[in-house]
């Protein structure tokens, strides 16, 4: 008989083998990103410290590319740049490059591992769906060798560390209704405690130029939140006839079961990024893959602004600019007697007209400090700081005119197809150089939509007449009132 000793050694090694069968080792540590754990570190933290910050939002899913690091690692970390909370389940969907079946594999037999260490799985979780729906089981191979979810984890191991448990999934099916019954399943899981994260690549492998106008079209689709959209758009991608075009979005199936959860629901699809790899140090302009980064979350309701407030924004103006101007002082108002949406964190400018000229205009699209408060500032830095112009004198301000204008979020665009002319203003952004114009500016100068643009890249950003070609496009909206 054995002794308790080595029963208990032996309990202890079965346990030790079963972890070491359990954990899902590394598949593409050393060829996609690199093995060395250092390294792999500070790369990582110094691609989310480059990316841009996005204006704070309530993130519910992420859609992010899953190509080598020297292709796509930058688009992605701008998307996970943009996480701001803390999740109890991220849920990490990728569509399978190695197995087929009419279904989905969700790993829950233990852990998964990076060179950063290992990542908790959720496998209560996990074999819960498992158990609660046939679209789900557990296909090894469908693991083994998959790169879309591995690729992820650094990036969310240094954003999360120990807090982070990951619910891997990968859809194996083609089939649209095993794929709605998918989203089925997950959807009382697509709330504000989970974030969803969905891994696709965009075209394989047309040109450099085919891809751009492609990728665009898909993008595009998506974030219309409409799954027959999406459909509908890689189907004229398959017809297209564009040469070598393989296919418009490897993982067209987990973002098809994002917008299955999503449809018919108020949440926005932006898109934060497009490159291909012909744009990276090793890319060829001949045969490219696509890459795209999105964020989607709830819709806030618009916001707007009403006679009375617009009047009482009008007031605070005046004031401020009587104030600065007359008594030097900095107008000071107390913040209870201020309506509540006027405290909002939204962007202004404010522009002065004396008998029908331009006098003076400044304004911010990032405010640090809420809307009465910006359109202080801006009123006084319209008077004194402008530097196109002298300073606003006493005698003059009883004929000037104000007229602010309160600017909606900026958003990115791919193609000057989604401005609208008086509708939209147009910023443009090339590494340090911006410009703007407001919606108004193009109808009053009776320019199209190319003329608009062209115009605020010249005169504006100072990048030349095609300078936006390659520069960030966004657009905005703008209530205007005097």
């Amino acid at each position: 008989m054995c002794s308790k000793l080595k029963i208990t050694q032996l309990f202890l090694l079965f346990l030790l083998v079963e972890n070491i069968y359990a954990l899902r080792a590394t598949s593409v540590a050393g060829s996609f990103y690199t093995n060395d754990k250092t390294k792999l570190s500070t790369q990582v933290k110094n691609l989310l410290k480059n990316s841009p910050k996005q204006k704070k939002e309530s993130i519910n899913a992420l859609i992010v590319p899953h190509a080598g690091y020297i292709f796509s690692a930058d688009v992605a970390a701008i998307a996970y740049k943009s996480l701001n909370n803390k999740y109890k389940n991220i849920f990490l969907i990728g569509s399978s490059h190695y197995v087929n079946f009419n279904g989905a594999s969700i790993y829950n037999q233990g852990n998964y591992q990076t060179p950063l260490g290992v990542v908790k799985v959720n496998t209560t979780l996990a074999t819960k769906l498992i158990k609660s729906s046939k679209e789900f089981i557990y296909e090894p191979n469908a693991h083994k060798k998959e790169h879309s979810l591995e690729v992820q984890l650094p990036f969310l191991q240094t954003i999360y560390g120990e807090d982070l448990n990951i619910v891997p999934i990968i859809i194996a099916t083609s089939e649209y209704k095993t794929i709605s019954k998918i989203a089925k399943t997950l959807s009382p899981y697509f709330n504000e405690q989970n974030l969803f994260v969905i891994s696709s690549d965009l075209s394989h492998y047309p040109s450099f130029q085919d891809a751009n106008i492609q990728d665009r079209k898909i993008l595009n689709a998506i974030a219309t939140n409409s799954p027959e959209n999406f459909v509908k758009a890689l189907a004229t991608a398959q017809n297209s006839n564009v040469k070598a075009l393989k296919t418009s979005a490897c993982g067209w199936s987990s973002v098809l079961t994002l917008l299955y959860l999503t449809k018919d629901r108020p949440y926005t699809y932006e898109v934060l990024e497009y490159k291909n790899s012909a744009q990276s140090k090793y890319g060829d302009i001949k045969r490219v893959v696509g890459y795209g980064a999105m964020r989607i979350f709830k819709q806030k309701d618009e916001f707007s602004l009403n006679k009375s407030e617009k009047k009482e924004l009008l007031k605070i103006a005046k004031e401020a600019l009587d104030e600065a101007i007359v008594n030097n002082k900095r107008l000071v108002i107390d913040e209870n007697s201020v309506s509540p949406k006027l405290k909002e964190s939204v962007g202004a400018f404010v522009t002065l007209n004396k008998d029908h000229k331009l006098r003076g205009c400044i304004g911010t699209f990032e405010p640090t400090m809420p809307l009465y408060k910006v359109v202080i500032e801006m009123a006084i830095s319209a008077a004194l700081f402008d530097t196109r112009f002298n300073k606003v004198t006493a005698d003059e301000l009883k004929n000037i005119d104000i007229e602010i204008s309160v600017l909606t979020p900026r958003k990115r665009i791919f193609s000057l197809d989604e401005i609208t002319i008086g509708k939209h203003g147009i910023y443009i952004k090339k590494g340090t150089k911006t410009g703007t114009y407001l919606p108004h500016v193009a109808t009053q100068m009776n320019w199209n939509v190319k003329e608009f643009v062209e115009s605020a890249s010249q005169e504006k950003a100072k990048l030349g007449k095609d300078g936006y070609k390659d520069a960030e496009l966004y657009i905005y909206e703008a209530i205007v009132f005097e």
